[in-house]
């Protein structure tokens, strides 16, 4: 980031407009919705602005200015429409060691005012850090639709209870609280209209400290996605807000984490091929030993939890152990590399059988059971397959249709390192080493349809 986004106490403190035409009272309306003090310089002013001033609702200054109009400022707007007059003033405000903002000059910005979606006190600020005004408004737009105009009232009344909340419950049961006032009835009753039905029922769940709040610990099986941030689910994402802490693989992208609730505890747990930092045992045991703590805990796994990820071991001593467990899946690695090479698992007419499976342990001298199911119209998604690559050139090469096989590698997918490359069977070890391809990569092995179909048989 260039800007580093913060919002800034404005009660009681002091911002000078200067310039009185339009672009000058359209930034009087926005610093009108705060608490802050307004000084307007200028010889006159737009009859908007003169009737603020009239009011008293901002304070004219029509005389000269000079450095001392700009001490102790918490922010100076400079909108005269007049570049020169601009830079000057830029100049004077920057001498009393203030920060300015000059209309329609990124380049003489101290700040850069957001676009806003105002629910005070719930208040959503979008920036592009002046690059792209237009997708900042329509950011605005989509976040308006978002969030229902008694928002504001519904978060000032949680402000005025948090007091009695903390008073009667702790820590823990506090989260449980505002979590179920904000995602559950109250907030529902809040927004149809209903502001003292929705206030009685967060006083009395207070009062009572029954709020469908489930006591005990809990896990969540999280799947990641194959890579992006951006591809975790939704409901992912709400769980990581949720967490208390959070135990995370090798191959989850840090940006994933930065989706979580900030105060939770991260724990990472490696999981690389061959060198793990943690056993899986190890692991096991730590997610029922912390859930029996009474905490909420995420075990967050790239791609799906629920493919080559070994959540049936943490699953079954979960169950066994009585502790509340939930699966939430997530994009598979085979989609996400598919979809990185622009390639569709599936295809009509050339392929209609897809086989995930892993290429992770050596082959053993009779073929894998994926080789058997390699008849035309089939696609195998070889997942940790690149360190047994010499085993599956040599096995799909000296195949009697091993011609027509097809051969895609997707390395690192939806990654900034992502690569994309295919290659005949014969090839396979030698295109990896050449694109310095060891790790993390999904190989996809496909036999199309054509007028030929005899099914591939075991080599002996």
């Amino acid at each position: 980031m260039k800007t580093f986004p913060m919002f800034l106490q404005m009660a009681g403190r002091r911002v000078v407009i200067v310039g009185g035409g339009e672009q000058a009272a359209q930034k009087a309306r926005l610093i009108l919705k705060t608490e802050a003090r307004i000084d307007v310089l200028a010889p006159s002013l737009e009859e908007e602005l003169a009737d603020l001033a009239a009011a008293g609702r901002v304070h004219h200054d029509a005389g000269p200015i000079s450095a001392a109009h700009f001490a102790d400022t918490s922010l100076v707007f400079v909108a005269t429409g007049c570049a020169g007059a601009d830079g000057a003033l830029h100049a004077l405000a920057k001498a009393a060691g203030t920060t300015v903002n000059v209309v329609d000059r990124p380049d003489l910005c101290d700040a850069i005012t957001p676009s806003i979606v105002d629910r005070d006190p719930v208040v959503v600020a979008i920036g592009t850090e002046g690059t792209a005004p237009v997708l900042a408004r329509q950011i605005k737009t989509r976040m308006e639709q978002a969030l229902e105009p008694r928002l504001g009232d519904l978060a000032a009344l949680a402000g005025r209870l948090r007091s009695s909340a903390a008073q009667r419950l702790g820590p823990r049961a506090r989260r449980d609280l505002w979590r179920w006032v904000f995602n559950d009835a109250p907030r529902a009753v809040h927004a149809g209209g209903a502001e003292r039905e929705a206030a009685q029922l967060i006083k009395d769940a207070i009062r009572t400290g029954d709020f469908g709040a489930k006591a005990g610990g809990s896990v969540a099986l999280v799947g990641a996605g194959p890579g992006a941030a951006d591809l975790i689910t939704l409901r992912a994402v709400q769980r990581l807000q949720e967490a208390d802490v959070i135990f995370y693989d090798r191959l989850v992208d840090p940006e994933v984490l930065e989706l979580a609730r900030r105060d939770a505890e991260r724990v990472y747990v490696g999981k690389a091929p061959g060198c793990h930092a943690w056993p899986q045992e190890r692991i096991t045991a730590m997610l029922v030993a912390t859930a029996r703590q009474g905490k909420r805990v995420v075990r967050l796994k790239s791609g799906d939890p629920g493919v080559f990820g070994r959540a049936a071991e943490e699953l079954e001593a979960l169950k066994g152990a009585d502790i509340p467990v939930e699966i939430v899946p997530g994009v598979t690695s085979a989609s996400g590399a598919a979809a990185a090479a622009g390639e569709v698992l599936t295809e009509r007419g050339k392929v209609d059988t897809l086989v995930l499976t892993t290429g992770h342990s050596e082959i053993r001298p009779e073929a894998p059971e994926w080789f058997d199911r390699l008849v035309p119209g089939t696609r195998v998604a070889l997942y940790m397959a690149v360190r047994a690559a010499g085993d599956v050139s040599r096995l799909l090469a000296s195949a009697p249709q091993a011609d027509r096989i097809e051969i895609c590698v997707v390395a690192n997918a939806q990654t900034e390192h992502q690569q994309v490359v295919t290659c005949t069977p014969r090839a396979l070890p030698t295109c990896l080493e050449r694109h310095g391809i060891t790790d993390t990569a999904i190989i996809f092995v496909t036999l199309p349809k054509t007028a030929a179909v005899a099914p591939l048989k075991q080599i002996a």
